[in-house]
């Protein structure tokens, strides 16, 4: 009978029981799960079981991912997503949490762009950690990226994007993602990038500061292979500071910006 072990398809004799199939594969696995739920006793093995066998503590193989991945994507839809390249402008509380959201669907190749250093005030809204305050923030990224998905191919740029090297770093993406703080810097990379390559999907973000409700961020064509997310209107001020939810809701909107444009379909 055919049965799935670690999301891989395959044959094994009737009447296979559990702790028998785990004897035979992965005898130091310690946890045991069929069809999704943790399995303590042995039982009997049936056709089309799913049957994952863990060792705790110990790193899948990249085979082992890929199938796991593949397994919850779809193979055609994997395939688009691994052999995607995305560049990201900016690697703070927009862009770290999109840069984790894509590493986490499988992207193939992260192109992130960013010169400031992780500092304390980074925490309350940045894809960031308490030891590595001081750490460059694409290379923080790069090693958190590294544990989550170490087959996506990383290139940290630490440099600050002007439209002079804007070119160099990001021409051969498929999709980018606007994700700076400063409006003088937002606009200068959209004009020019909008200009220089106007076949290229360019995901932006404005206005996502504060506790207002959720609901007001979405995603808007607002020009020919131009997305805007958030509410485009709450800039941060006094009181109205940019908070972990709102910032991590507009940037899971843009990282499923990019999804949908990678899928053929309008975000």
């Amino acid at each position: 009978m055919q049965i799935f072990i670690n999301e891989s398809s395959s044959e094994i004799e009737n009447g296979t029981r559990l702790f028998e199939l785990r004897g035979k594969l992965k005898p130091a696995a310690d946890l045991l799960l069929v069809n999704g739920h943790p399995a303590s006793q042995d039982q009997s093995l049936k056709d089309g079981d799913r049957v994952v066998l863990i060792v705790r503590g110990e790193v899948p193989t990249e085979n082992e991912l890929e199938n796991l991945l593949n397994a919850r994507h779809t193979s055609a839809v994997h395939e688009k997503i691994k052999n995607s390249c995305i560049g990201i402008a900016g690697a703070g509380g927009l862009g770290s949490n999109v840069v984790v959201a894509l590493a986490r669907i499988g992207i193939g190749e992260l192109i992130v762009a960013d010169f400031d250093l992780v500092e304390p005030s980074n925490l309350n809204r940045q894809h960031y950690f308490i030891d590595q305050i001081g750490m460059p923030k694409v290379l923080a990224l790069q090693e958190t990226v590294k544990r989550i998905s170490p087959q996506v191919n990383f290139t940290a740029i630490y440099e600050k994007i002007t439209p002079a090297n804007l070119n160099k770093y990001f021409s051969g993406v498929n999709i980018l993602v606007e994700a700076f703080d400063d409006a003088d810097q937002k606009t200068l990379l959209i004009s020019h990038f909008l200009r220089e390559f106007p076949q290229i999907p360019l995901v932006a973000a404005s206005g996502m500061a504060g506790f207002a409700p959720a609901n007001m961020i979405s995603t808007r064509k607002v020009a020919k292979n131009l997305y805007l997310c958030g509410d485009g209107v709450t800039a941060a001020r006094p009181g109205q500071g940019l908070m972990a939810p709102r910032v991590g809701v507009a940037a899971y909107h843009q990282a499923n910006a990019v999804l949908r444009l990678l899928l053929g379909e309008e975000p």
